[in-house]
Protein backbone atom coordinates (compact mmCIF):
# COMPACT_ATOMS: atom_id res chain seq x y z
CA UNK A 1 0.00 0.00 0.00
CA UNK A 2 1.27 3.58 -0.79
CA UNK A 3 1.48 5.90 1.87
CA UNK A 4 -1.45 8.63 1.20
CA UNK A 5 -3.08 11.43 3.55
CA UNK A 6 -6.32 10.37 5.70
CA UNK A 7 -6.93 13.30 7.89
CA UNK A 8 -5.48 16.59 9.71
CA UNK A 9 -6.76 18.07 12.37
CA UNK A 10 -7.12 22.41 11.63
CA UNK A 11 -7.72 23.92 14.86
CA UNK A 12 -10.25 26.75 14.93
CA UNK A 13 -12.04 29.51 17.14
CA UNK A 14 -15.54 28.03 16.07
CA UNK A 15 -15.03 24.25 14.32
CA UNK A 16 -18.67 24.73 12.73
CA UNK A 17 -17.98 27.85 11.57
CA UNK A 18 -14.09 27.28 9.67
CA UNK A 19 -15.52 24.03 8.44
CA UNK A 20 -18.58 25.71 6.66
CA UNK A 21 -16.45 28.86 6.02
CA UNK A 22 -14.21 26.19 3.90
CA UNK A 23 -16.88 24.00 2.82
CA UNK A 24 -18.74 27.39 0.91
CA UNK A 25 -15.66 28.89 -0.50
CA UNK A 26 -14.51 25.25 -2.15
CA UNK A 27 -18.18 24.00 -2.97
CA UNK A 28 -17.48 21.26 -0.54
CA UNK A 29 -19.73 19.30 2.28
CA UNK A 30 -19.77 19.82 5.54
CA UNK A 31 -19.64 16.04 7.20
CA UNK A 32 -21.64 15.11 10.30
CA UNK A 33 -19.91 16.04 13.52
CA UNK A 34 -17.60 13.42 14.50
CA UNK A 35 -16.80 13.84 18.61
CA UNK A 36 -15.24 17.19 19.06
CA UNK A 37 -14.68 17.09 14.82
CA UNK A 38 -16.56 18.69 11.90
CA UNK A 39 -15.15 16.97 8.60
CA UNK A 40 -14.84 18.27 5.37
CA UNK A 41 -13.57 15.92 3.03
CA UNK A 42 -12.12 16.50 -0.32
CA UNK A 43 -12.34 14.69 -3.58
CA UNK A 44 -9.18 12.97 -3.02
CA UNK A 45 -10.03 11.57 0.45
CA UNK A 46 -8.43 13.58 2.74
CA UNK A 47 -10.86 14.89 5.58
CA UNK A 48 -9.88 18.03 7.24
CA UNK A 49 -10.99 17.84 10.40
CA UNK A 50 -12.44 20.86 12.37
CA UNK A 51 -11.68 21.26 15.93
CA UNK A 52 -12.47 24.39 18.51
CA UNK A 53 -9.63 25.50 20.44
CA UNK A 54 -8.57 28.41 22.56
CA UNK A 55 -7.61 31.21 20.45
CA UNK A 56 -4.13 31.52 22.47
CA UNK A 57 -3.74 27.73 21.02
CA UNK A 58 -4.25 28.41 17.85
CA UNK A 59 -0.85 28.50 15.46
CA UNK A 60 -1.30 29.78 11.82
CA UNK A 61 -1.25 26.67 9.40
CA UNK A 62 -1.36 26.74 5.74
CA UNK A 63 -3.44 24.87 3.79
CA UNK A 64 -3.12 24.88 -0.14
CA UNK A 65 -6.47 22.93 -2.55
CA UNK A 66 -5.41 22.03 -5.59
CA UNK A 67 -8.51 22.69 -8.12
CA UNK A 68 -9.64 22.38 -12.02
CA UNK A 69 -10.08 26.15 -13.83
CA UNK A 70 -13.80 26.06 -13.10
CA UNK A 71 -13.72 25.33 -9.48
CA UNK A 72 -10.94 28.12 -9.30
CA UNK A 73 -13.41 30.48 -11.30
CA UNK A 74 -16.55 29.70 -8.42
CA UNK A 75 -14.35 29.54 -5.64
CA UNK A 76 -12.70 33.19 -6.57
CA UNK A 77 -16.30 34.58 -7.11
CA UNK A 78 -17.35 33.20 -3.75
CA UNK A 79 -14.22 34.71 -2.32
CA UNK A 80 -15.30 38.67 -3.60
CA UNK A 81 -18.74 38.13 -2.49
CA UNK A 82 -17.79 37.69 0.71
CA UNK A 83 -15.69 40.97 0.59
CA UNK A 84 -12.61 38.97 1.46
CA UNK A 85 -9.19 39.78 1.39
CA UNK A 86 -7.11 37.78 -1.25
CA UNK A 87 -3.47 37.46 -2.26
CA UNK A 88 -1.03 36.82 -4.82
CA UNK A 89 1.38 35.75 -2.27
CA UNK A 90 1.85 33.77 0.81
CA UNK A 91 3.31 37.12 2.57
CA UNK A 92 -0.03 38.71 2.19
CA UNK A 93 2.15 41.28 0.19
CA UNK A 94 -0.08 41.56 -2.85
CA UNK A 95 -3.15 42.08 -1.90
CA UNK A 96 -6.23 42.45 -4.21
CA UNK A 97 -4.42 39.93 -6.83
CA UNK A 98 -4.42 36.54 -7.84
CA UNK A 99 -0.81 35.03 -9.13
CA UNK A 100 0.03 32.81 -12.45
CA UNK A 101 2.73 30.59 -11.15
CA UNK A 102 3.23 27.43 -12.96
CA UNK A 103 0.76 28.16 -15.73
CA UNK A 104 -1.71 28.79 -13.97
CA UNK A 105 -3.78 30.77 -11.26
CA UNK A 106 -3.38 30.88 -7.81
CA UNK A 107 -4.54 32.82 -4.70
CA UNK A 108 -4.75 33.03 -1.07
CA UNK A 109 -6.94 34.27 2.13
CA UNK A 110 -7.55 33.54 5.38
CA UNK A 111 -10.02 31.61 7.28
CA UNK A 112 -11.73 32.58 10.43
CA UNK A 113 -9.17 31.46 12.51
CA UNK A 114 -6.06 32.92 10.71
CA UNK A 115 -4.91 30.02 9.38
CA UNK A 116 -3.48 30.95 5.37
CA UNK A 117 -6.15 29.02 2.64
CA UNK A 118 -4.49 28.60 -1.11
CA UNK A 119 -6.19 27.39 -3.92
CA UNK A 120 -4.29 26.91 -7.02
CA UNK A 121 -4.85 25.49 -10.65
CA UNK A 122 -1.61 24.28 -11.21
CA UNK A 123 0.68 22.24 -8.87
CA UNK A 124 3.90 23.27 -7.83
CA UNK A 125 6.93 22.48 -10.69
CA UNK A 126 4.10 21.53 -13.19
CA UNK A 127 5.78 24.48 -15.05
CA UNK A 128 9.02 25.71 -15.55
CA UNK A 129 9.94 29.15 -13.73
CA UNK A 130 12.24 30.45 -11.92
CA UNK A 131 10.81 30.72 -7.42
CA UNK A 132 9.80 34.14 -6.57
CA UNK A 133 9.31 33.48 -3.25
Amino acid sequence: MSVELNHTIVHSLDNRESAEFLARILGLEVGAAWGPFIPVATANGVTLDFATIPAESIVMQHYAFLVSDQEFDAAFARIREAGLSYYADPHFKQPGEINHHHGGRGVYFLDPAGHGMEILTRPYGSHPEPFRG
